[in-house]
């Protein structure tokens, strides 16, 4: 098959959407399909089978930024990529997303998989509920990645949807070496890995001021930046702990993934589904996180990772001790958290897709 799938988010910027249309694609042309991805990209596309739609634009959104391309230079180039490659099938991720998804789902030219990623709250769900309603029903069969995503989006504009889970390339991880212990490791410290935007949502705050007001021993390597970066690097100036890494390729999240003791997830809300928290597990790495409704779809406490309430400093302090110093503990819920992330293989995921793209081919039908 000829498979376009669609991203209205920077496919040079890291984020969740992003991972999943590229590692979709992967997996779908290791199986001989045509599979080429769409999208905005700041710089040089990241893979080859990769069209780009131009420069993104900042937007916050859901208490974040979300980098999306809304000009109607990027939906030029959208409506002349499809119209030269006349895909079989058309998979938009976010299709409701201002930019290259809702242009495409506008122009419906071929069978039509839509994607719903996001949960919480969204004002555009609310205030565009009219227009969205109409729009949605160009989607020929829609899709959640979370019980959380469904509840968003079948309450403000209804309609049936199927729930599949994100997928994780486990193999890729799992092949990556580790990171060198010498580069980051030399105090002999158990390290603990941060890596997510450096904003309010994701609770970096939270873990800083676990580590400063306790007597923890370890190393905390942080990964990524975002608004929060100037602040958090300057209360933790002098503190030989803190590892400031700014932004890492998928290569090195996955090879200190596969080095670090600890991966710290203390997200505060807007969190539809841990995927990192398997890439964390399928590593081997330890897993901490708060117990947000969208890592407890991955995550159980205490079998194969260790939750605590979102934002209490005093119990992510706790957590972490506790798994740093607890051998047995944190060999057990590696051990399980290994097998857990064995459920979330894209190779699954890309299955199902296949079956659904082809159950919408004309001749199908």
């Amino acid at each position: 098959m000829r498979i376009g799938i669609v991203c209205p988010y920077s496919l040079t910027v890291p984020g969740g959407v992003q991972a999943q249309v590229l590692g979709l694609a992967r997996e779908l042309r290791r199986r001989g399909h045509e599979a080429r991805v769409l999208g905005p990209c700041d710089g040089p596309p990241p893979e080859s089978f990769v069209a780009p739609l131009g420069d993104s634009l900042p937007l916050s959104a859901n208490g974040s930024i979300a980098p999306i391309a809304p000009d109607p230079s990027a939906a030029l180039r959208t409506l002349r990529v499809l119209a030269d490659e006349q895909f079989d099938v058309i998979h938009l991720h976010e299709p409701l997303a201002p930019g290259p998804t809702s242009t495409a789902l506008m122009v419906h030219s071929a069978p039509t998989v839509g994607t719903f990623h996001a949960a919480g709250t969204s004002a555009s769900y609310r205030i565009l509920k009219p227009a969205l309603t109409r729009l949605i029903r160009r989607i020929d069969h829609k899709v959640v990645v979370s019980k959380d995503a469904l509840e968003l989006v079948r309450s403000h504009l209804g309609g049936d949807y199927e729930v599949l889970f994100n997928g994780v390339e486990l193999d890729a991880i799992r092949s990556i070496a580790p990171w060198p212990s010498e580069s980051g490791r030399a105090s002999g410290r158990p390290t603990v890995f941060f890596c997510g935007r450096h904003e309010e949502r994701k609770g970096l705050r939270v873990l800083v001021d676990a580590v400063v007001s306790s007597a923890l021993d370890v190393d905390v390597w942080i990964g990524s930046d975002g608004p929060d970066t100037v602040e958090l690097t300057a209360a933790t100036a002098g503190d030989d702990r803190f590892h400031w890494l700014g932004r890492v390729t998928d290569d090195e999240k996955f090879a200190r993934l596969r080095t670090a003791d600890v991966f710290c997830a203390p997200s505060l809300r807007g969190e539809s589904f841990g995927v990192v928290l398997i890439e964390a597990m399928a590593a081997g790495t330890t897993v901490v996180a708060s117990s947000l409704d969208g890592y407890r779809n991955v995550a159980t406490h205490d079998v194969d990772a260790l939750l605590v309430e979102p934002g209490d400093v005093g119990a992510l302090s706790d957590a972490l001790r506790q798994v740093t110093t607890d051998v047995a503990l944190a060999q057990r819920l590696r051990e399980t958290g290994d097998v857990r992330a064995e459920g979330f293989a894209m190779t699954s995921l890309t299955d199902r897709y296949v079956e659904i793209y082809q159950s919408l081919l004309p001749s199908s039908r």
